[in-house]
């Protein structure tokens, strides 16, 4: 049996795999819900999840959010951050350091994300920044 695979999953690909089942952020999330990916959290993302999944805009029913993030708190791997950490230059977007140093701190197999232009610092560090689709054509559990 291969290990599981470890990654650090965007909110924009949570949300999206919520409010679009079939699509390959929701065929991530159901790879999730059968253990064949365990994603890597640490508070600052969980709550990030949690804070996203209340938006109102995105109309995701409060009871499906609540259930799903019952389900990741204990279902996820969690990571603490080591108090010193390898300097990430060329972030673009400041919220989305926690999901870069998640990623390095966990060594995750891949951080799969919409915004791969954010992630360009992790380049250097050899970790795979994916698309959803890049993700699942990989096919990496076959």
């Amino acid at each position: 049996m291969k290990p599981t695979l470890r990654i650090v999953l965007d909110t924009n690909v949570l949300v999206s795999a919520l409010l679009k089942g079939g699509t390959p952020p929701g065929q991530i999330l159901e790879l999730v819900f059968t253990g064949q990916v365990k994603l890597v959290l640490e508070q600052q993302i969980f709550q990030e999840y949690r804070s996203v999944l209340s938006r109102s805009r995105f109309g995701i029913s409060p009871l499906l959010a609540e259930k799903l993030l019952d389900f990741l708190a204990v279902a996820s791997e969690w990571v603490l951050l080591p108090l010193e950490e390898p300097a990430l230059e060329g972030i673009l977007d400041a919220s989305d350091l926690p999901f870069a140093r998640v990623a390095l701190a966990a060594n995750a197999w891949a951080l799969v994300t919409g915004n791969q232009r954010h992630f360009r610092c992790l380049h250097e560090y050899a970790i795979p920044i994916l698309t959803p689709s890049e993700f699942i054509d990989l096919n990496p559990r076959e």
